[in-house]
């Protein structure tokens, strides 16, 4: 590693993370992008006004969206560990729609959803979600879900191997 190269690395395994994995060892390559991007992450992962339940569940969410299974293996404890139900992670991995027991929840799921179906989110959605988390958190929901867009984009176009022990969680799942 260079000296830049390095310094981001221990930053990163000194940090929240207390790691290196996933996309940042493809962004080390450049250790500038490297930086920026582990501490976009950081923030968006650790700093926001989302609660750590909301977070992992619009990952869930775009890791299923891109079926990206090491994002999906390395969120899933998370999430579970965060409160998500077995049930709404299961729907999730089948790609279907779960049935919730938190009206706050529902509106996460379903911000996310359109979002990366559609693109875009209805006019109702946005408002359910504003009503929610308010502007601040809107804003940092919508960069979350592009900041784990990106990070499943780098896994799969890298082809990241699942982490040893690992089943894909996609290829028996309903489609």
């Amino acid at each position: 590693m260079t000296p830049a190269q390095f310094q981001v690395y221990q930053d990163v395994v000194n940090g929240p993370r207390g790691l290196m994995v996933g996309p940042l060892r493809a962004a080390l390559h450049n250790a500038e992008l490297a930086d920026k991007w582990q501490q976009f992450g950081q923030l968006l992962r650790y700093r926001t006004s989302l609660p750590p339940r909301h977070s992992e569940l619009a990952i869930l969410v775009t890791a299923r969206a891109w079926d990206c299974p090491f994002e999906w293996i390395q969120h899933e404890p998370v999430a579970r560990s965060n409160g998500l139900s077995d049930g709404i992670i299961e729907a999730i991995r089948c790609n279907l729609r779960p049935s919730f027991e938190r009206r706050d929840d529902e509106i996460i799921y379903t911000y996310a959803k359109e979002l990366h179906d559609r693109h875009g989110v209805s006019d109702a959605v946005y408002d359910d979600a504003l009503s929610l988390i308010g502007t601040v958190g809107v804003v940092e929901l919508t960069a979350l879900i592009g900041y784990y867009t990106l990070v499943a984009m780098t896994l799969n176009a890298h082809a990241f191997d699942l982490p040893a022990g690992s089943a894909h969680p996609f290829r028996e799942a309903a489609e």
